[in-house]
């Protein structure tokens, strides 16, 4: 079994059971839920702009190009979900093992990177609706769009199945709302069906659909499925494994086919919308906001556009939120306050907007759209390949590497991808070339090393694992047999810790550990004074709290005396869930007794997860009463 440090997204893992009676409908509930959180990053605000651009400029020509990607995405999103449900590690926590640290570190400030400029995006998404709906100043809407990450951690509170169900409460109010936009713009099928037949107009259209195949696949969307199907507790035999593998494709099959309705509608809505009045150069999101009332004549159009972009702002943010998490965790092997790594990603991305909007206007938004899906086009490779490497290891994968076609699958669609998202690049660095004037020495000296640089680092991920194979860790993936079970005496438990904290839950905690070592234990009565003076002067500290605390502890000690029971007291001083890990590790203590009082959601956030830290930072067993 891992140890907490290498589980992935750790408070929620293996959280949902799939084990459920019944039949094939029930048991894909159990699944359901994932994709829905990855698929929102195919709808977020960043796509929004190609897919205006494609319909209002071409018609429904380039509706194939959306159904490609689609497909695309679902191989690749495939791959990611096989990885975490039969090597138990997320995409980040692969790339650790196959590559050299220096390259990893790379590759996470990369990540890092691209995951502020997907929350970017989605930031000013968000903002945009706001503006649209309630007239709020685009700095604003920005700013408040920092509550995010405090809305995504009282989800992740409640559960995971309660962040899916919101996820897809938004992505419903996205669907519903563009579904009653097609209505109204009565979109021609024919030529729907027409514009599935592939074909490039142009070499202008040629550009446009490859920015629709770069904004579709999101390299932190690979991170984040492999993480989250580690959600569910999944049977370790071959054929749970198969059975898991199976619904989670699924599960991605139905996400990813509302994400290609949700962008096969902005098409179409500016398809039969603009293109057909002759409105041919609207890409922004802003002009199409304008444009629907007069050319629907429906007043609530606009507003259904505004909410729509609202929910896929909100969703999108909460899963690109998440991702940072696994990207640091999986990369660095570094668990920080899940407040507090969330609050540095919103900044990331909120810091930026606020300055180019003040500096350079609202108008700035587009250029800054722009520039996100760039960026994100750098990282990609960095994303598909590891994984496409990874999952076609038999040594790792065991007898659930993917087969030739997959693998064909997979390594095409990575080359197509990455060659047109060089493209992209080198296509826009060109125009900032041109434009940069007497600044262009920046983009010749800073950004062209860099993208030289990036690119070196590309191919080194591409042909590592093919001429160097190292494996730092094998899958070890479970054959499901019974291995045997002996019969041994009982622990006996010598030394026993006992955590109190003056709350009603520790007489309970008290007669759980009597019971456990009986009159020939020692007891250890420890207790962590948390007042703001022991935090920063710790044995020093000498205020009332601390001596009334001392004097409770000691009647503890005297009264278990009295009933012939061996013990001694120990005071800390600090957050309990760092004094109690420092306490058990200057002790040879047999086993920990503590209490747990349920606290949910806003109290966590206040007082801390105590029980849940201190668990993972012993190395022994610990009895939780509650």
């Amino acid at each position: 079994m891992k140890k907490h440090s290498d589980l992935s997204l750790s408070e929620v893992h293996n959280t949902v059971e799939t084990d459920v009676k019944g039949g094939f409908w029930r048991r894909l509930f159990a699944f359901l839920g994932p994709a829905y959180l990855v698929s929102v990053g195919y709808m977020d605000p960043g796509n929004w702009a190609t897919d205006l651009a494609g319909g209002s400029r071409f018609g429904y020509a380039l509706l194939w190009v959306l159904v490609m990607s689609n497909l695309i995405a679902l191989l690749l999103q495939s791959l990611s979900a096989r990885l975490g449900v039969v090597a138990r590690r997320d995409l980040a926590q692969a790339s650790r093992e196959l590559y050299h640290p220096a390259a990893n570190i790379f590759n996470y400030i990369l990540a890092e990177i691209a995951i502020a400029a997907t929350d970017l995006a989605e930031v000013l998404g968000m903002a945009i609706g706001l503006q649209l709906l309630f007239g709020i100043p685009l700095v604003w809407g920005v700013g408040i769009s920092v509550l995010d990450a405090f809305l995504l951690l009282f989800l992740m509170q409640l559960g995971i199945r309660k962040l899916e169900a919101f996820i897809l409460g938004l992505i419903l109010i996205i669907g519903g709302a563009f579904l009653v936009q097609m209505i109204l713009a009565k979109p021609d099928v024919s030529e729907m069906a027409v514009g599935l037949i592939p074909s490039i107009p142009n070499s202008e259209a040629l550009f446009i659909a490859i920015g629709i195949i770069g904004a579709t696949v999101m390299p932190h969307n690979l991170y984040l499925h492999s993480a989250l199907v580690q959600s569910r507790k999944i049977n370790p035999t071959p054929e749970g494994l198969r059975r898991a593998i199976k619904y989670n494709i699924i599960d991605s099959a139905i996400a990813l086919n509302l994400a290609l309705f949700v962008n096969g509608a902005i098409l179409v809505l500016a398809a039969a919308v603009f293109h057909k009045q002759g409105y041919s150069g609207v890409s922004e999101i802003q002009d199409a906001h304008q444009l629907l009332e007069p050319l629907l004549g429906k007043s609530y159009a606009p507003a259904l556009f505004a909410i729509a972009l609202i929910a896929a702002g909100q969703s999108s943010t909460v899963t690109g939120t998440l991702a940072g998490q696994i990207v640091m965790e999986g990369y660095l092997d570094l668990r920080i306050a899940p407040w507090l790594r969330r609050i540095i990603t919103r900044l990331l991305a909120v810091v930026p907007a606020i300055i180019a909007i003040s500096l350079f206007g609202e108008h700035a938004t587009g250029d800054m759209l722009v520039l996100s899906q760039v960026i994100l086009s750098m990282q990609l490779g960095f994303a598909i390949i590891p994984l496409l490497h990874y999952v076609s290891d038999r040594k790792r994968m065991g007898d659930f590497v993917i087969g030739f076609w997959a693998k064909t699958g997979g390594w095409l669609s990575a080359v197509v991808i990455v060659a047109l998202n060089v493209w992209l690049v080198a296509g826009e660095v060109s125009s900032w070339m041109q434009n940069a004037g007497e600044h262009a020495w920046i983009v010749q000296f800073i950004v062209l090393p860099f993208l030289l640089f990036a690119g070196g680092m590309l191919l080194y991920i591409v042909f590592k694992p093919m001429l160097l194979p190292t494996l730092k860790r094998i899958t070890r993936l479970p054959h499901g047999a019974f291995t045997g079970l002996e019969e041994s005496p009982a622990p006996q438990y010598q030394e026993i810790a006992v955590s109190l904290d003056f709350s009603g839950a520790d007489t309970k905690t008290l007669q759980h550990a009597l019971h456990l070592g009986g009159k020939t234990a020692h007891y250890v009565l420890f207790h962590a004074v948390e007042s703001a003076g022991a935090w920063v002067m710790g044995a020093e500290i000498q205020d009332r709290e601390t001596g009334i605390d001392h004097q409770n502890m000691e009647r503890y000690a005297e009264r278990l005396r009295e009933m012939g029971y061996t013990c001694e007291v120990v005071i800390g001083y600090g957050r309990a869930r760092k004094a109690i890990p420092e306490f058990i590790a200057t002790r040879n203590a047999d086993i920990l007794v503590m209490g747990a009082h349920g606290h949910r959601t806003i109290k966590d956030l206040i007082f801390g997860a105590t029980v849940d830290a201190v668990r993972h930072a012993v190395n022994i067993p610990v009895l939780i009463v509650r």
